[in-house]
């Protein structure tokens, strides 16, 4: 069985995908647009173990993000760097990335 075929999705479709993440938005333009939330933590150890578990994420769905960590922040940016935009798997990224931390 064959992986699903990865497209950029239309402007439409990311509004629509957009939509049903919490606290994630836009960011970029053109080749280079992506999703982003910043996640904002007590201590700089628990930003530095949600990195790991992002990097742990990103290898199970060989999808990697940009990820900038400071103090007691962290910002996830997913982008699909193969079809020059989004893709559904962005958005499924974002989902498993809110996941990794308690509701």
């Amino acid at each position: 069985m064959s992986a699903p075929e990865v497209r950029a999705l239309k402007p439409t479709e990311v509004i629509m995908a957009l939509s049903q993440i919490v606290g994630w938005g836009l960011t970029g333009d053109g080749e280079n647009v992506a999703i982003e939330k910043t996640f904002t933590f007590e201590k700089h150890t628990h930003a530095l173990l949600f990195v790991n578990s992002v990097g742990w994420l990103s290898e199970k769905l060989n999808h990697h993000p940009e990820v900038v960590l400071s103090y007691r922040l962290c910002v996830v940016r997913w982008n699909t760097h193969d079809v020059r935009g989004l893709s559904r798997l962005d958005f499924e990224a974002a989902t498993q990335t809110d996941a990794l931390l308690p509701a």
